[in-house]
């Protein structure tokens, strides 16, 4: 996958379940039929009203066609009305592009349709602002160096590192955050406990506080956006 969308819905009170339960009965197959990816579905530890998903595609010519089949299908059409209902908004999206470490390949361990049984890992996805381009991969490097000696520990795996992408959005009816410079990293920890554990070990780490941190925080141009993720019961990143 060359191209992946980081989706983050604001919605109304209460509607969170409502949008998990419309999405994962409907649309994760239908949009795999036209190609893309769905990578993972998620709820906001930190916000009740965020849903977060992460979608992929070959290129932008497979995310262009998919986009214009899927939205213009049955599928969504059925359920537009429902889905559409419980949001405030959709436009938070980056438009990404693989930056060293991919995504694993698609398998077959997506839960069933129907599934239920809730996972106990947590994903952590930090999105990194920085000014240009050449900044991304200078900041890429610093988090494989120096920070990476800090931070590796047992039961923290780096699942897929993004930055991004150089592509114009050639499907205006689904908007996304342009004018931006972007790190994005997304790790997983066996569950919300293990991410706390290495947090605390961080925040007591003479070398992460004294020197790792404040240097990762003058290579960026605004505060790190981190989301503290659950996967939903049909996500396949889990």
């Amino acid at each position: 996958m060359d191209v992946v969308e980081l989706r983050q819905y604001t919605l109304k009170p209460g509607q969170r379940e409502v949008l998990v339960g419309i999405f994962e009965q409907n649309f994760v197959e239908e949009q795999e039929k036209h190609d893309a990816r769905l990578i993972g579905q998620f709820r906001d530890l930190d916000r009740p009203d965020r849903f977060v998903w992460l979608r992929g595609f070959p290129d932008m010519a497979v995310r262009l066609r998919m986009l214009t089949d899927f939205y213009g299908g049955a599928a969504w059409k059925a359920k537009a009305g429902e889905a559409n209902q419980t949001m405030i908004d959709s436009d938070n999206v980056l438009l990404l592009r693989p930056a060293g470490v991919r995504f694993p390949p698609a398998d077959d361990s997506r839960p069933p349709l129907g599934s239920t049984a809730e996972s106990a890992a947590l994903i952590a996805v930090t999105v990194f602002p920085v000014a240009s381009a050449e900044a991304e991969l200078e900041l890429l490097d610093f988090l494989r160096g120096d920070a990476a000696a800090v931070a590796a520990q047992d039961g923290r795996r780096v699942v897929a590192e993004l930055r991004t992408s150089p592509e114009v959005n050639d499907f205006p009816g689904l908007p996304v955050r342009e004018g931006e410079h972007v790190v994005v990293t997304v790790v997983a920890f066996d569950d919300a406990a293990a991410h706390e554990a290495y947090r605390e070990r961080l925040r007591s780490s003479p070398e992460w506080t004294g020197k790792v941190r404040p240097e990762l925080l003058a290579r960026l141009a605004g505060e790190p956006e981190r989301l503290r993720l659950q996967p939903t019961p049909r996500s396949w990143l889990r």
